[in-house]
């Protein structure tokens, strides 16, 4: 008899059996299922950790929503013109632990990928960056875990943007877990500049790569003055608006009412 297998019923498997069948079943390795179990485990922590990820986006978004809405009121303009986010792919995430040297866990996942989560709020003006993002820092259940000025300090390839490793605390129904999100503030310039870049970094054979590499490090230096001059502009006009009245001052307060219950 194949030692991998053990008849069910030794005593009574021949019982009102014609033709004296033998029912086997396998016999699984120990070691195998305890792998398996654990796997299996892995998998739904791992589930359960995506949505928490997913989770914290949504809170970071909203303080954000916030923020616009009060900016809107307060100073008759948004200072956003659009929020987006993303969760890591498994792909990614695997593959950024790979080039880490560590091994792919829940517990690694927490521990040493910091952009898991990612927000990327995009600005109309540089001075609305900074605004926005020491409005966030300075929320009590905010913590700031890191910060990189791109703008002050781009990239050696002309790359600008404000980055922040934040943590936020998400409330569940049986815990409250805190929860790391990448967030990153640009202008719609620089926003432009960095989806072209992003473009040709992923394709392998361009011809003459190194020049456009070189033009479009050109054209982030450009980009960066003309976001200056907006700026610059910007403020020219708000300084050269007339004194309201005081019946432009009661239509504005008018206007903020209803907007702010848009």
């Amino acid at each position: 008899m194949n030692g991998d297998f053990l008849p069910i019923n030794e005593d009574q498997d021949r019982t009102g059996a014609d033709n004296n069948q033998l029912f086997m079943v396998p016999m699984v390795d120990h070691g195998i299922f305890e792998q398996a179990k654990k796997m299996a485990g892995t998998v739904v922590e791992y589930r359960e950790l995506r949505m928490m990820y997913s989770c914290a986006i949504k809170e970071i978004r909203t303080k954000f929503d916030v923020l616009n809405s009060e900016f809107n009121v307060r100073y008759q303009r948004n200072p956003i013109a659009s929020i987006t986010s993303r969760l890591k792919s498994s792909a990614s995430i695997m593959e950024k632990l790979s080039r880490l040297d560590v091994p792919f866990s829940v517990e690694n996942v927490t521990e040493h990928l910091h952009d898991v989560a990612g927000i990327r709020v995009i600005c109309y003006y540089v001075d609305d960056i900074y605004r926005l993002a020491q409005a966030l820092a300075k929320q009590d259940d905010i913590t700031v875990l890191n910060f990189k000025d791109y703008i002050k300090n781009p990239k050696p390839n002309g790359y600008r943007s404000y980055h922040l490793i934040v943590s936020v605390p998400v409330f569940f129904s049986d815990q409250t877990r805190d929860m790391k999100v990448e967030v990153q503030i640009r202008t719609i310039a620089m926003d432009f500049w960095a989806s072209l870049e992003h473009q040709l970094k992923y394709k392998k054979e361009v011809p003459d790569q190194q020049e456009i590499v070189d033009q479009l490090t050109d054209c982030a230096t450009q980009i960066a003055q003309i976001d200056t001059q907006m700026y610059e502009i910007r403020n020219r006009i708000e300084l050269a608006e007339d004194e309201p009245t005081e019946e432009d001052l009661l239509l504005e307060k008018l206007r903020r009412i209803d907007l702010a219950d848009e």
